[in-house]
């Protein structure tokens, strides 16, 4: 009875066609790109297409204590989006518009649902740039707002909170807020905005947000360089960065995922045998100008600074499209790690100056349990992405929980972009200021004091 009368009221907010029970839900619902994860399938799924519609929902929901999991594109690796108590999935997928590009503020107007390749492509019409690359460009604008997101150009541009000026979202209760604006500094009160960035969807649903935009760069030029050893490598991009060339990207692969990721993709770069055997790491280094020339200018003032700092050659390829397909290589490196038998997945942060010490540690990790652990990342910030080859559940839970010490002695964090969702809140109630948690589980109560949104995540 209570189901019927529940599928009724939501049917009367969206139709009958944006509401799903049973063998109408798609398996997709029940999990996200997460390694592991146990799928969980919601018992209703709806599909909203207005901020009014989705008040309604919450405030129906808050009512009868119903959990509610929002979910953008499901591409997020931390379980965020997956119903682990059941109730009502919140898929935002139909409220995919992009409401206005403003030319004047340079600010785009969004809805949730907007998958950043759509973004991508309405701002560039325009002369326009939003610089956030996750990696995944199906991935949600809500979702990346939620988790906020970093990815492969944050050394420059920084995260997507960076880039979020104001937003609009539903509380558990079915209440509508409005935070920050098309402006790009204000004092008025509590920071709403940057407090709903980042946190998963447990305070609220974000439905809209004003993204700031930027000027598109005229010209990039990419290099891949191959060192002997990864410690010269890290070692090397502050000296880059304190030469006054900021590139976009410093990404390094270790050579175990260079192998993978060429596997993988069934592209091979150009390098010669003497160069791939003396590797162990390689950094992936892209740079921009207000022309090809001033970019590869900047490419070859870092191919020098590379060549005095230990590296064995400076590969740049001579055609754009060579260098896009370096990106997108490097953009495989999770299905790689995935397909390859890979079964975690780990985003811990540690200052960039510690990522040598901190992977070295990792080497001797591995070692000491007989597993497999191969690291790829952003070496401009510090954010280390680690493929983890055990089988063992066991041994697994062990060795992770040893990594995470590691990060954490090094002035570290459990995640930097993926979030914690489901899979990760043990580790970060167990290494986080006891302090700090219980003023984030006063805030959650604060806004949800009934616990219904997005339950089991963070906490």
């Amino acid at each position: 009875m209570a189901m019927n009368e529940i599928l009724q009221k939501l049917t009367a907010i969206v139709g009958k066609k944006n509401v799903f029970v049973g063998d109408d839900i798609s398996e997709e619902y029940g999990h996200d790109e997460s390694l592991t994860v146990k799928p969980s399938l919601p018992e209703i799924v709806v599909k909203p297409q207005s901020t009014e519609e989705v008040a309604k929902i919450l405030k129906l929901a808050n009512e009868k204590r119903i959990p509610v999991t929002p979910r953008g594109g499901g591409t997020g690796l931390s379980g965020g989006c997956v119903p682990v108590f059941g109730g009502v999935l919140l898929s935002l997928e139909r409220m995919n518009r992009i409401l206005e590009i403003d030319t004047e503020n340079f600010v785009a107007v969004v809805e949730a649902g907007v998958i950043l390749a759509e973004l991508y492509k309405a701002v560039q019409a325009h002369g326009l740039y939003y610089p956030i690359y996750p990696g995944e460009e199906t991935a949600t604008i809500g979702g990346n707002v939620a988790t906020n997101a970093g990815g492969m150009r944050a050394v420059k541009y920084g995260v997507t909170r960076h880039f979020v000026l104001g937003l609009e979202a539903v509380l558990p209760n079915g209440e509508i807020i409005k935070a920050g604006g098309k402006y790009v500094k204000v004092s008025s009160g509590y920071d709403l905005t940057q407090l709903l960035v980042g946190s998963e969807g447990t305070l609220a649903v974000i439905i809209k947000v004003i993204l700031k935009l930027l000027p598109r760069p005229q010209a990039t030029t990419t290099l891949l360089v191959p060192f002997a050893k990864l410690r010269n490598g890290i070692k090397t991009v502050p000296i880059i960065l304190k030469s006054g060339i900021v590139p976009v990207t410093i990404e390094f692969l270790e050579k175990l995922g260079f192998d993978a990721v060429e596997n993988y993709t069934g592209k091979k770069v150009p390098l010669n045998n003497r160069v791939r055997n003396e590797a162990e790491a390689f950094l992936l280094i892209i740079v921009e100008g207000k022309n090809s020339e001033e970019a590869f200018r900047n490419a070859e003032s870092i191919s020098e600074i590379c060549m005095k700092h230990g590296a064995i050659d400076v590969f740049i390829p001579s055609r754009e499209k060579a260098g896009r397909e370096l990106l997108e290589m490097r953009e495989k490196i999770y299905y790689a790690a995935r397909d390859a038998g890979a079964t975690d997945l780990l985003d811990i942060v540690v200052p960039r100056g510690e990522i040598p010490k901190f992977v070295e540690q990792i080497h001797e990790i591995s070692e000491k349990h007989g597993t497999v652990i191969t690291g790829a990342g952003h070496a401009g910030d510090g954010n280390i992405h680690l493929a983890i080859f055990e089988q063992d559940s066991l041994k697994l839970a062990k060795i992770t929980k040893e990594i995470y010490i590691v990060g954490e002695t090094l002035g570290g964090a459990v995640s930097a972009e993926h979030g914690i969702g489901y899979i990760r809140k043990k580790y970060l109630l167990e290494m986080e200021d006891k302090n700090k948690i219980e003023l984030m589980k006063r805030i959650k109560a604060a806004f949800d004091p009934n616990g219904i949104l997005n339950p089991g995540k963070i906490f």
